[in-house]
């Protein structure tokens, strides 16, 4: 990657005279490790479960290893130009849309702010349906019948995020939670990881092989996959969680993305590589399908995975939250009666909605792959390198402005492949599945 002279924020500018804008939440109280946290909880929540199914047996140990590790260097070289933007011409931009509108114009302001919502309204969906499958799959250890189906569980997922939102007023207020996070994510993560080394030590020699039906089926299976790699790392909200850290914001936030993808990736990639090894080509989409062990272990990471989907979803709703509450003027104590009524009726809606379509559509991971390459890969990518050499480009020698333009260029291309995947996906599967279908 071609370093950048550009790369110093404007930390010149004193700290007091930057501009902020208005916000109903709480800025510039959290410690950089808060924020490295955050971020830790959404690389290792209950997603990290899907990846050995829905990133490696597409691509295989080569693609899928290199691909790993190529998306950790590009999300963070992407997320780190994103940072450096924070304090930008004289102002704090708390919001991804307002850096944008900052840079480009009015109508960048709203184009940014249709594809973050699209991005983040599409991951609370995938964590209502995977907190749903979680709870399910608890149920089924100890239930043959199978009375309730997967839209019932994905309704009591939704109730209790509902219940978590109101309680929880703001992203900074999630501190303990963090904790708790951490925690659940290890659980999960460290009983998937048992269970599978010793089902893999006890197994057969594993298939490896790539299927494919079709060279058209090889394409696009790993297009898709490709898409699911700088999904795994990015939150689309950078500078709504930079917002909260202490100043020096730029530095702190900084700090923050290399515990992110250092020591936060640990557990992802442990537990993708392992799952893969252990079950090869036969690899579920949901890890814990495929594991074999004491009922009481599975329970309790089917469980833990559940919980840590509320904590989660609630980081990637946070956004909405504030403009919510910001639009709507809502200050002073959190459990003022006032704020606590607008909270249920709000966020109330908001997860009401999202529960609805959840339900309905289960099978709506699919759309996962045509919401990352229309709202994914131009946040995290596209416009993260088109923004710093539109802001920096005094500052940026020929060979530097090249390189940005390379990456537009590339991730561009990829954005386009990955939506005509998506949709292909979605085709193909909407001939099998119905609303509120058990899956």
């Amino acid at each position: 990657m071609v370093a950048d002279n550009g790369d110093e924020p404007d930390d010149d500018i004193n700290k007091l005279t930057l501009h902020v804008p208005e916000t109903s939440h709480q800025i510039s109280t959290d410690s950089w490790f808060q924020a490295g946290f955050v971020l830790t909880t959404g690389i290792n929540s209950v997603f990290v479960l899907g990846y050995s199914g829905t990133i490696m047996v597409p691509l295989g140990w080569v693609g899928g290893v290199v691909g790993l590790l190529l998306a950790t260097a590009v999300s963070l070289y992407a997320n780190m130009l994103v940072a450096k933007l924070h304090e930008f011409d004289g102002k704090r931009h708390i919001r991804y849309r307002d850096l944008a509108g900052q840079i480009y114009g009015r109508e960048a302001y709203y184009i940014t702010w249709a594809l973050q919502y699209v991005n983040l309204f599409m991951i609370n969906i995938g964590y209502l349906i995977l907190g749903g499958s979680a709870l399910k799959a608890f149920y089924v250890l100890f239930n043959e019948e199978h009375t309730l189906k997967l839209p019932h569980f994905i309704a009591i997922e939704g109730v209790v995020c509902i219940l978590f939102a109101i309680s929880t007023p703001h992203l900074s207020s999630l501190r303990i939670w963090l904790g708790c996070s951490t925690v659940l994510s290890l659980i999960y993560i460290i009983v998937a990881c048992v269970l599978a080394t010793k089902d893999g030590l006890n197994a057969a020699p594993r298939d490896y092989t790539i299927h494919w039906t079709s060279t058209t089926s090889r394409i696009f299976s790993t297009i898709g996959a490709s898409a699911n790699l700088v999904f795994a790392f990015n939150t689309g909200m950078l500078p709504e969680i930079q917002a909260t850290v202490r100043q020096p914001a730029v530095k702190n936030m900084l700090k923050a993305l290399y515990f992110q993808f250092s020591v936060g990736v640990v557990p992802m990639y442990a537990v993708t590589f392992i799952g893969y090894w252990a079950y090869g080509s036969s690899t579920p989409t949901y890890l814990l399908n495929s594991a074999t062990g004491p009922l009481w272990v599975k329970a309790s990471a089917n469980m833990s995975a559940f919980l840590q989907s509320v904590i989660a979803l609630h980081i990637f709703a946070s956004p909405a939250y504030e403009y919510l509450d910001t639009k709507f003027g809502i200050h002073g104590s959190a459990l003022k009666v006032t704020n606590i009524a607008f909270r249920i009726l709000a966020r109330g809606s908001y997860l009401t909605i999202s529960t609805l379509v959840s339900a309905m559509l289960p099978f709506l991971g699919d759309f996962e792959s045509l919401t990352g390459a229309l709202s994914t890969f131009p946040l995290t990518f596209i416009l993260a390198n088109h923004m710093f050499l539109m802001a920096k480009k005094n500052k940026l020698s020929s060979l530097q402005q090249s390189w940005h333009w390379l990456n537009v260029g590339f991730f561009a291309l990829m954005s386009v492949a990955a939506t005509v995947a998506g949709i292909r996906l979605i085709l193909v599967d909407s001939k099998e599945y119905h609303i509120f279908a058990d899956v």
